[in-house]
């Protein structure tokens, strides 16, 4: 175990050394922002209007009673959803598509010696395949967390309309209520730590595979489930420290 995470913070250490040239290392930020930041808006956003609709019908069920206004449902499914729901089902689902895709991708080098051959050339391996799906990690996973927070809200307010358990103006006006920019920022704070969870120990996780195709997968399946465990830690942790 020790020897694995010592293992773990020299490949960090490695993978943030000065880069030979900026302006590869640049070019190979912004693919990786594309690719976790455009190619998971899709998902995120199909479940973040699912997610939202279905947690405001529960509150709107659970809290059905007449000396309960009906505001609190809106104020309820708003705190749920930035808190809770958007950076750590986001961060599950993440962890599934963009994970494994760093995973298998970096064990795919790996087995085929590609990774060996760059090292070969002088190039710092890790630096120039780690670093970049880092720091697109860091810079797009928030502002997918943002956009979830969005369209979880407006979710929410379609289910309203669509089923009548909450009145619109109910609910607009709970999610006006109480609101605390705090929850926000934790929101923010756990998507980063998030984010460099997931790229990371997903990396670690291809970088050292050995074998074929199939201790490839392998690597794939370890790293998605390392870093959702991880990643319910964080969340509890940070929740704790923050909140």
């Amino acid at each position: 175990m020790f020897t694995s995470f010592g293992r773990y913070i020299l490949l960090l250490r490695l993978s943030f050394r000065k880069p030979e040239k900026f302006s590869v290392y640049w070019g190979e930020v912004m693919r990786e922002m594309v690719s976790i930041g455009v190619g998971s808006l899709g998902i995120i956003s199909i479940i973040s209007v699912f997610i939202g609709a279905a947690t405001t019908i529960q509150v709107a069920f659970q809290l059905n009673s007449p000396l309960v206004p009906g505001s609190v449902a809106g104020s309820i499914a708003r705190d749920s959803t930035i808190l809770e729901f958007s950076p750590t089902i986001s961060a599950l689902v993440l962890a599934g598509r963009v994970g494994s895709s760093i995973a298998s991708q970096i064990g795919t080098m790996r087995v085929t010696e590609q990774i060996d051959a760059l090292e070969i050339m002088g190039v710092n391996a890790p630096g120039y395949l780690i670093a970049p799906k880092i720091i697109g990690g860091l810079t797009m996973f928030p502002m997918l967390v943002i956009i979830s927070i969005c369209l979880g809200i407006s979710g929410g307010y379609i289910a309203c309309l669509a089923s009548g358990d909450v009145s619109t103006v109910d609910y607009i006006s709970g999610l006006r209520d109480g609101f605390l920019p705090l929850t926000i920022q934790v929101a923010i704070v756990k998507s980063i730590v998030f984010g460099f969870i997931i790229t990371s120990i997903c990396a670690y996780q291809g970088f050292y595979t050995t074998g074929g195709a199939l201790e490839v997968g392998q690597s794939a399946t370890r790293g998605v489930v390392y870093s959702c465990v991880m990643v319910l830690f964080a969340d509890l942790v940070i929740t704790r420290l923050m909140l």
